[in-house]
């Protein structure tokens, strides 16, 4: 059977936390608790083969027109087989029917993204106006996307890229 990217259900929560659980035990993806994750279950796409997730990317929104590219996990038994890049083809084609012009991630995967048009950034890309309105926010990614020193202490070590779309 062919692999479906779809959105993903309340019911893909169990898979996807597992394969998250597998890649922040690596220190390559930060864990999220599990009620987070069904609180976003609506931002998450996943790859579905045989009735069973083997993947999962999520696209969260920070601004009018920018987006987060977040959580993109492939099963380790299915790496290789380009389903990382059908996942985040979906998240791209979702923030575009959204209208936004930019996507940011957070990734030790440079090159997977580099493919996609990510580029390695500095600083926060934003007006002055614009970056006061996200300080306000609690959310984490928001702050890596600034590069706020208040986050440095909780990072992985990751490299923040840029997508315009």
């Amino acid at each position: 059977m062919s692999i479906v990217i779809r959105p993903a259900r309340t019911s893909d929560i169990k898979a996807i936390r597992k394969i998250i659980d597998t890649y922040s035990l690596q220190r390559r993806l930060l864990s999220k608790e599990t009620v987070m994750l069904y609180e976003s279950v609506q931002e998450f796409f996943v790859a579905e083969k045989d009735n069973e997730i083997i993947g999962c990317g999520a696209l969260h929104v920070l601004w009018e027109d920018l987006g987060e590219v977040r959580t993109v996990a492939v099963n380790e038994a299915f790496r290789g087989q380009k389903i990382g890049h059908q996942i985040l083809s979906a998240i791209i084609e979702r923030a575009k029917s959204l209208g936004l012009k930019r996507l940011f991630c957070l990734t030790f995967e440079t090159e997977f993204f580099g493919k996609h048009g990510f580029s390695e950034i500095q600083g926060a890309p934003v007006e002055p106006d614009v970056y006061q309105q996200l300080l306000r926010s609690y959310d984490e990614g928001i702050a890596e996307f600034l590069d706020l020193e208040s986050v440095k202490p909780n990072t992985l070590g990751n490299t923040r890229m840029l997508k315009i779309l």
